[in-house]
């Protein structure tokens, strides 16, 4: 199956209040990751394994989303504008990008759930299978091998399930004697919904364009029920920037060249 022709939506429109530091002046999937967004590092992360085709579920700050698009290759490159006609010229392109990026608006407070289900009325095309991921995660697993896995098994849906990260470190109590500590300790046998999906076009029917349709509530509560929900098992890389801190750590990780979500294994 052609990878590059499978839409990938992208969940760009919520308010992300827990970073508020940066999200008060623009939408978490601008939020820069060195010197470039987030939403760049995520588009890149699915075009290194050949997909290509991105419909941008925007709400929040959307015309931030659609200028950053519009002027990308200004944005990422040297060029010169001629000011008494407007033209520009872009110089030696740095960038070697083949995306096709739809920005679709869907309103300042649709939920999940709904963004998916405006967006994809419009934009899934003909295509009996799409991926949804959202604007602030990153991880290093092979998602071509996750699409096809969704293909082999035939249900209607595809979930990434990821260790949970631990931040604090864990006591084994007895009684008021602390007889274990363990230092963040990795929870190998416990699993999180790590934000990349991928679905059959039946899913449409678990979801609804009222603005309260929330993704990770019936919709996919539902499809678990209905027996018709995978998990697809990764113990590599996975990171969600959901506070400053976790920003500060990605950052961090960029600026020292250790960026596996970018490195194709």
């Amino acid at each position: 199956m052609n990878l590059s022709q499978i839409p990938i939506f992208v969940l760009c429109g919520g308010m992300g209040t827990r970073l508020r530091e940066e999200t008060e002046f623009k939408p978490k999937p601008m939020v820069t990751i060195g010197k470039h967004p987030i939403l760049w590092h995520i588009l890149q992360s699915y075009s290194k394994f050949g997909f290509r085709r991105f419909i941008l579920c925007l709400g929040y700050k959307s015309e931030m989303i659609k200028s950053y698009f519009h002027n990308f290759f200004s944005f990422n490159n040297d060029c010169t504008i001629n000011l008494k006609n407007n033209k520009t010229v872009i110089h030696e392109s740095i960038e070697q990008i083949d995306w096709e990026v739809t920005m679709a608006y869907t309103g300042e407070k649709s939920m999940t759930g709904s963004r998916i289900a405006q967006a994809a009325k419009k934009y899934v095309g003909e295509s009996e299978h799409f991926g949804v991921t959202y604007g602030d995660g990153l991880t290093d697993v092979n998602l071509a091998d996750e699409f096809y896995f969704h293909l082999n098994h035939k249900k209607i849906g595809t979930i990434l399930g990821v260790n949970p990260p631990s931040r604090f470190g864990e006591l084994e109590v007895e009684g008021d004697q602390v007889v274990c500590f363990r230092e963040k300790p990795d929870f190998e046998n416990d699993w999180i919904n790590g934000g990349y999906f991928f679905f059959r076009r039946e899913f449409l029917s678990y979801l609804s364009e009222d603005e309260n349709c929330i993704l990770e509530r019936a919709p996919l509560f539902n499809l678990a029920r209905d027996g018709e929900l995978k998990v697809y098992k990764h113990k590599g890389f996975w990171a969600c920037m959901d506070t400053q801190r976790d920003r500060d750590i990605l950052v961090k990780m960029v600026e020292e060249g250790n960026t596996p979500w970018l490195t194709k294994k």
